[in-house]
Formats: structure tokens, C-alpha cells, sequence
């Protein structure tokens, strides 16, 4: 396909000229801008294929031949090759981009390849890269204005005099409806280059206006340092819009692959395995000013799998070289719950992961205006392993003085041990748990023993959560408040009005009852419209981490019906769940009664007599609603 490419498109360019630019390009410059290379003998290089996820590298650059191949996944070739394959670029705008790396004019041709001429534009990355090049320009220079005053203001409140606005390139969008887009305009970008890039967009007139006003702009770089995009932090009380506002989707722009400061940060992370994931710009910023130049933080989005890719390959992050992941998040709820989701995604790193949270639960930028650069440094250093604190945090939401409270800590804390993947160092975690909980090594043993062959641990206490006993994952019980928990996440607008209705005490597994009161937590299922967004809250909105594991697990796994779901097969499943609900109550209520002297406590034995019979004539109706069978 490639050959066929390069046929099909080098008629547009001098084929002398595609020669030109293989000849004077590096592969090894290129590639190391996106993937960190170590020797591999020979005088060949090797890093962690950018194409395929894998823990040991088989990704080899040649930098003799100029040629690259992947022996995990079997992607290769030359330097255009590589830039078509990691930036999704077409033949020309990747022979273009190299051409301007080397200083090459390059001469096109009509189809014919009769008479050479200059090409009228350049591929659409080029020329949105140059867009938002000139947009940096456009908003530094508005910094230094009279009314970009509040922006300067912010800056120095933040710690950041001129020296630090002007590296990383702050400016100031101005008060005006159209003032960039004018100016980008007469530098001969088009309407449409400026509407794809998310520079400007349409007024309701039909004319092109300002993305960003009155706002203090941050450039964001690729890691190649392009400029692709911008964050502009509201300054005035009567700007309505979001605190922060970032660049919007584009063909350059990807917020799931973006990480701010990459492009500063590479060589250092690269050099000192190591990277510290922070929050914000002026977090990034604080960090590097402080001495900290591994930092880097996601833009207008959670740090998720993409951002994992793109620090594995920068870190060199393999069997052979683990690498050091640092989440600073703040100390707060949401920080809490933002480091506990980067625990999940522990796997995916083979190095390890860590977190470092201020005493004074500040972010990095506060830290440093308060206590100076040192502060930020001793942050950093005082970090614990990740896993520490996702178990102190299960832990510390149970009374441990209890019998039930540590039963239920240590059946909350079991997977988060199991889920250790240096295998090697689980028993003395086991240990520690027990230490932690005060309990015998051998119960704490057998409960991430069945957490990490996934079933629950076996001859365990009995429950922290009173009423009936935990049903296996398994059991009928179990499997039919999956299937309720399936519609809420799967069909929303179905099973919404019906699910609502059933509380999460109908739910006897904890992990059901934890995504259950997640379901209400995130607005029930009765005003959803389901989707990838709907079960993203959901699992936003559960404290428990194996709640949020099942959360994406429900999502997908089949329902237990053959063809389309209709409201009769909601409203038996419901009904079955509440059932085995009710005769539990039913049950607990007869025995009280056989417990208590109706001579002698006539009133209390009447009440219960009356609750007894309403709950078995409840009983009857759910028995009869459920009759259609799952």
C-alpha cells in the first residue's frame, strides 16, 4: 500500500526532491522525538513500538539504512513511513513536514511532470501547525497591552514573572469579537483553516469571530513541540464561560494523546525514568521552575490509556528499564478519586506508580508560592507507592474496632493486593494488610488469594453488612442482580423507570449495592440516554474500586436474553431481585416473632403480625410478576 502511495503521489512533488529529504533526514532524530531509543548492538537502536502496547521492546530503528521495523507488530519503513503512520499524515504533508525539519524548498509538478512549480499550499497539518504558530505570536505580543493587565496580574500572583510567561509562551486573547481571526486572515490562512484548526468560529451573521476572548492563553505543543492547540483560563467575573477552555477537537488537536509540557519535559523524563503527572499548566509550570522537569499534565480531560502510550515509550518504561510514574493529584475527594482510577490503570505500566500529596493538600503551584521551590522538590521525594495509599484509603472508610468493619475492609481491600503485578511482593502486602486491619495472616491470605483467581475468598467471616449472608458471584441471587445492574448501564431508557424504583438494599453483594447507589449517585438510570458517557459517570460516580471494574465489565457483557429486551423482561428481572428480598425479610420476621411473648408484648407482636402479612402478600404479587422466568 505504501509503494502504491508514494507512486500515486510523488508525480506531485520532485521525485529528486522525495530523494533529497530521505537522504538529509534522520530516522533516529525523528522517531526519538516520539519514542525514547536505546543502543540494541550493532549500531542499531530500539524502544517500545508507538503502534502496539508490549513490555519488552521489539520496535528497532536502523539508523544506517534510515529504516525503521517493529518485529511485535510488523510495521516498517523510512522516515516518511513513520511520520504517515504516528501523526496520521498523507504522503505529501509527511514528505513536507521532514522537508521543512531539513531546510528543503521543495518544487512540485503538474501531473504530466512537465513544468515544475511552486505548490500553492501545503498539506492541511502544515498548515494548521503554521496557523497556530502565528496565533502564539498574535497572543504574547496582546500580553504586554493595557488591557491584557488582569492576565499579567494572575501570572505574578501565581509566581510567574515575564522570564517564565515568555518560555512557555503566555499571551492574552484580547477584547475583541474578531481580532485574531482578522489578523490570521491577512496572513492568507483560509475561513476554513481557521474553523478546522478551532482558531475562529461562525458567528450566527455567518462571519468568522474569536474561539477565545478575553483570556489568559496557553500554547499546547505535540511532543515534537508543534504548537496544536490552546488552554485559556477565564479572568473577568462576567465571562459566564468555564474557568478553563481549551481548543476543541481537531485534526491536530487529540486531548486524549496530549499531555502539556511533553515537548520540555522528554529529554529529562527520558533521562531520569521518571515522570510526575500533575494537574493543571501552572502546575507544569511551578514544577519545572522549581527544579521538578519531569512534570507534565493532561489537557481538559482525565490521564487515561492514551497518555499511558505516550509516557511508556518516553520513559522507556520495559523489562528492562521500569520506569517511575508520580500522580500529585490534589488531596481533596476528587483527588482521591482521580488517584484511585490511575491505580486501575496500573497494570498497564510496567514500572511504578506513586503518589505524592501535599500535608497541606496544595497543588504544586500553591505549594510553591507558599513555601518556595524547595517545598515542590521535598513533594516529589516524599512520594509513596500507589498501592499504599489506594489501601489506606479502602481501609479508613470502615470502623476497625469492629468485627464487621474489618471483615468488610479486608474484603474491599483483597483486590486491590491481588492486583499487584509484581507477584513477588503481594505476601508481604498481605502481611501489612493484616497488620493494618489487626487481624490473622491466614484469612487476609485466602481473601486476595480468591480476589486474584477471581472468586471470593473462601471460609471467610461472616459479613460487616448485616441482614443476609453475601451470595456467591455465581449464585442465582448474584446473577440476577447482575442482569437488573446490565440494564440500568446497557438500556437506560428501558429499564430506567423500573430500576430506579428497586433500592440498593435489595442488593445483597456489596460490589452490587456499591454500583447500585452509583447508578443513583449519577442521576438514576430513568434520565439517561445510555452510552459510553452514561457508563463513564456511572463509574465516576462509585467510590468502590471493584465497583468500577464491574462497572465496564457489565457494560459489555451480554444480557441473558435471546433477541431485543422489552419492558416484560425488565419488569421479571426486578421482580425476581425484589423477591428474594422479601422472603428474606419474611424469614427474619418470623423468626422475631416465634422470639417474642405475644402475653407480654401484645403491641409489638400485633405490628409485626400486620408487617408479616402485607410483606407476604407482596411477596405473592412479585412471585407472579416474575413468573416469565430469566
Amino acid at each position: 500500500m505504501y509503494a502504491e502511495e508514494v507512486a500515486a503521489m510523488a508525480g506531485r512533488i520532485r521525485d529528486e526532491d522525495i530523494a533529497l529529504v530521505r537522504e538529509r533526514t534522520s530516522i533516529a532524530d525523528v522517531i526519538s522525538e516520539v519514542v525514547t531509543l536505546k543502543s540494541a548492538g550493532g549500531g542499531n537502536l530500539k524502544g517500545l513500538c508507538p503502534f502496539h502496547d508490549e513490555k519488552s521492546p521489539s520496535f528497532n530503528v536502523s539508523p544506517a539504512r534510515n529504516v525503521f521495523y517493529c518485529f511485535g507488530c510488523g510495521v516498517g519503513g523510512d522516515a516518511i513511513k513513520f511520520l504517515m503512520d504516528a501523526e496520521h499524515l498523507g504522503f505529501v504533508e509527511s514528505v513536507e513536514s521532514l522537508a521543512a525539519r531539513a531546510g528543503i524548498q521543495l518544487r512540485y509538478v503538474e501531473d504530466d511532470r512537465s513544468t515544475p512549480r511552486a505548490r500553492p499550499q501545503q498539506g492541511q497539518r502544515q498548515r494548521l501547525v503554521a496557523a497556530h504558530a502565528a496565533a502564539v505570536e498574535f497572543y504574547r505580543a496582546q500580553l504586554t497591552t493595557a488591557g491584557a493587565r488582569p492576565a499579567r496580574e494572575f501570572l505574578a500572583r501565581r509566581g510567574f514573572d515575564r522570564a517564565a510567561a515568555e518560555r512557555y509562551g503566555c499571551g492574552f486573547a484580547p477584547d475583541g469579537w474578531d481580532l485574531l481571526t482578522k489578523h490570521l486572515r491577512q496572513q492568507g490562512f483560509s475561513h476554513d483553516e481557521l474553523v478546522t484548526g478551532g482558531l475562529s468560529r461562525p458567528a450566527r451573521s455567518g462571519s468568522l469571530i474569536d474561539r477565545f476572548r478575553r483570556r489568559l492563553m496557553w500554547p499546547i505543543r505535540d511532543i515534537t513541540g508543534d504548537v496544536i492547540g490552546f488552554g485559556a483560563r477565564k479572568l473577568f467575573d462576567d465571562d459566564d464561560g468555564p474557568k478553563y477552555l481549551n481548543t476543541p477537537e481537531t485534526p491536530i488537536y487529540k486531548k486524549s494523546h496530549v499531555l502539556y509540557g511533553i515537548d520540555q519535559a522528554k529529554r529529562e523524563i527520558a533521562k531520569q525514568g521518571k515522570v510526575v503527572v500533575v494537574e493543571g499548566y501552572t502546575d507544569v509550570m511551578a514544577c519545572h521552575l522549581a527544579d521538578v522537569p519531569t512534570a507534565v499534565a493532561t489537557c481538559g480531560t482525565a490521564f487515561g490509556s492514551d497518555h499511558i502510550s505516550v509516557l511508556r515509550r518516553v520513559l522507556f518504561d520495559s523489562d528492562e528499564r521500569a520506569g517511575e510514574i508520580i500522580f500529585t493529584f490534589d488531596g481533596d475527594a476528587a483527588g482521591q478519586k482521580a488517584a484511585l482510577r490511575a491505580f486501575e490503570d496500573d497494570q498497564r505500566f510496567v514500572g511504578r506508580t506513586f503518589i505524592a500529596v501535599s500535608p497541606d493538600n496544595m497543588d504544586p503551584c500553591d505549594l510553591r508560592l507558599a513555601k518556595g521551590d524547595l517545598a515542590v522538590r521535598d513533594l516529589v521525594a516524599r512520594r509513596e507507592p500507589l498501592v499504599d495509599f489506594a489501601l489506606r484509603h479502602v481501609i479508613n472508610r470502615f470502623d476497625l474496632d469492629t468485627v464487621d468493619g474489618r471483615v468488610e475492609a479486608m474484603r474491599r481491600a483483597a483486590p486491590l493486593v491481588a492486583k499487584i503485578k509484581d507477584r513477588e511482593k503481594r505476601p508481604e502486602y498481605v502481611r501489612k494488610l493484616a497488620g493494618d486491619l489487626g487481624m490473622e495472616i491466614e484469612p487476609v491470605q485466602r481473601a486476595v488469594l480468591g480476589a486474584a483467581n477471581g472468586q471470593p475468598a473462601a471460609g471467610r467471616p461472616a459479613p460487616a453488612r448485616p441482614g443476609p449472608a453475601t451470595p456467591a458471584v455465581d449464585s442465582p441471587r448474584s446473577m440476577v442482580e447482575r442482569e437488573a445492574l446490565k440494564l440500568a448501564l446497557q438500556e437506560p431508557v428501558l429499564a430506567g423507570p423500573m430500576f430506579d424504583a428497586v433500592e440498593a438494599g435489595d442488593y445483597q453483594h456489596p460490589v452490587h449495592a456499591a454500583v447500585r447507589v452509583a447508578v443513583a449517585a449519577a442521576g438514576g438510570a430513568a434520565g439517561a440516554t445510555g452510552g459510553a458517557v452514561w457508563i463513564e459517570r456511572v463509574r465516576d460516580a462509585c467510590d468502590d474500586l471493584a465497583g468500577q471494574a464491574l462497572v465496564g465489565e457489565l457494560a459489555v457483557e451480554p444480557l441473558r436474553i435471546d433477541g431485543e429486551v422489552d419492558p416484560r423482561y425488565v419488569s421479571v428481572t426486578m421482580a425476581r431481585l425484589q423477591w428474594s428480598s422479601v422472603t428474606g425479610r419474611i424469614r427474619d420476621l418470623k423468626s422475631k416473632i416465634q422470639r417474642i411473648n405475644p402475653v407480654s408484648h401484645k403491641d409489638e407482636y400485633f405490628a409485626l403480625f400486620g408487617e408479616l402479612l402485607s410483606l407476604e402478600q407482596h411477596a405473592r404479587a412479585l412471585r407472579e410478576q416474575a413468573a416469565g422466568g430469566l
